[in-house]
């Protein structure tokens, strides 16, 4: 008989500070939980604080621990005068202070409990120097990529099209007819650029990269990286809302689902564009607009901050004229939302947390992505998977009322996208499912961190 080794796995998760980061770092690390395995989920502070209060503000009970789950935090490194807004000046400070704050964590774990040392840490792929830091402590270092494997290639791609001359130092193609997957922000595209450095690098120091994606999904794109373990798509679905915190950095507002309860079957068009986008008053204005002319039924997420930072004003007798058939609300719990059976469609920016969600619940979408990978994940909606249409600017950058309502109309009118949005559906639930592709590479993901 094999002698048992008396020591548990246990994993530390580091998510990047921000809700799309966070939010499937956790879904991934409660399956872990579920098979027995202890996490303990690091945020820097600033974020652990906003998950707290929007926990507490959504009347959520935070039984982690109960769960093998232990929510913990970390300084960010910034002074308290420096805008912690500024993501260019977060990653710089993360990257020079993280190591020796997270080795600190590490040796008060392990020394408060010989049997459950950290035996692997998991980090999002932005932050890939802390791996590093996992093998100087004795733990397994795995990346994590909340993105798409489509976003992952390109990124592991980046030094064959610098060397080729394609690419300057910035991230700007230089020749030839590549097409951009990122936005004409030269701010944005040098970030996901840095980003992609730090991701190549992480190649060399990890045996795996978990990717909230599945193999049917992606599967030119999975192939291209031989690493990659397809686990996804993550849900929160078969979790207890009291089991938990969620990880919003926003608290829900539970009255969407008792007033989506008083619609018909595929009715309502529920519009959200994450936590990061934000329009100026005049596209707000024709998004209100546009919206109340479709005549439809709408749900609507509009966050606090979604006017370029500012509360949103709404045009003159907006909120009268749609209050018998309009809500909006500053924060949705998205996946109940899109489950319910009154939800036929998704106006979304294309974060690929929302896509993915939107594909596990067969609703179709009207694209209107923000930035980075967003473009990108638009033409798997609309080009690939064939479920959704895009919503065009005019000559002036702006979405108009008229397209926005010609586009929910067309929509609403067709089948096909409709009847492909629910064959998605289903190859999303095979693969989660058991005996599914992605559900394999997590059951063998949990086998290596027994070992």
């Amino acid at each position: 008989m094999a002698i048992m080794n008396s020591r548990k796995p246990h994993v530390l998760a580091v998510p990047f500070a921000a809700q799309g980061h966070v939010k499937p770092l956790m879904k991934l690390s409660r399956q872990i939980a579920k098979r027995g395995i202890k996490v303990t989920f690091v945020n820097i502070e600033s974020v652990h604080e906003k998950i707290v209060s929007a926990a507490k503000r959504s009347d959520e009970r935070d039984e982690d621990e109960e769960d093998n789950i232990v929510l913990t935090s970390i300084p960010d490194g910034i002074r308290s005068e420096d805008d912690r807004s500024n993501t260019f000046k977060l990653l710089e400070s993360l990257r020079s202070t993280m190591p020796g704050f997270l080795t600190d964590l590490i040796e008060r774990i392990n020394r408060s409990n010989g049997d459950e040392k950290i035996s692997c840490v998991i980090a999002d792929f932005t932050i890939g120097w802390i791996l590093e830091t996992a093998q100087k402590m004795g733990a397994e270092p795995v990346v994590f990529c909340p993105a798409s494997a489509a976003t992952l290639a390109l990124m592991l791609h980046i030094p064959k099209l610098l060397e080729e001359g394609s690419l300057d130092e910035n991230g700007t193609v230089t020749r030839g007819e590549t097409i951009s997957l990122l936005s004409n922000d030269l701010k944005i595209q040098k970030l996901f650029f840095d980003c992609s450095s730090r991701v190549q690098k992480a190649t060399h120091q990890t045996k795996l990269f978990l990717c909230n994606t599945s193999q049917e999904l992606e599967s030119s794109a999975c192939n291209l990286i031989p690493k990659l373990l397809p686990i996804g798509p993550l849900l929160n679905r078969n979790t207890p809302r009291s089991s938990s915190i969620s990880c919003n950095f926003h608290p829900e507002d539970e009255s969407s689902i008792s007033w989506l309860s008083n619609k018909l079957s595929k009715s309502v068009i529920y519009v959200s564009f994450g936590s990061l986008a934000i329009f100026s008053q005049q596209q707000l204005d024709e998004l209100a607009l546009g919206l109340e002319l479709s005549g439809w039924a709408f749900l609507w997420v509009v966050r606090s901050d979604l006017a370029n930072g500012s509360s949103v004003v709404y045009p003159n007798g907006f909120l009268e004229r749609v209050s018998e058939f309009g809500k909006i609300v500053q924060w949705a719990p998205q996946e109940k939302v899109l489950s319910h059976d009154s939800v036929g469609f998704f106006i979304s920016h294309c974060g690929w947390n929302s896509t993915l969600e939107g594909l596990s619940n067969g609703v179709s979408f009207l694209c209107w992505p923000y930035f980075a990978d967003q473009y990108h994940n638009q033409n798997y909606v609309c080009d690939k998977w064939g479920i959704g249409l895009r919503i065009d600017s005019d000559e002036n950058g702006i979405r108009t009322r008229y397209e926005i309502k010609k586009k929910i109309d067309m929509l609403f009118c067709d089948d096909e996208l409709k009847g492909n949005a629910m064959k998605m559906k289903e190859i999303c639930e095979k693969s989660v499912g058991q005996g599914g592709s992605s559900y394999k590479n997590f059951e063998m993901f949990v086998d290596h961190l027994r070992k």
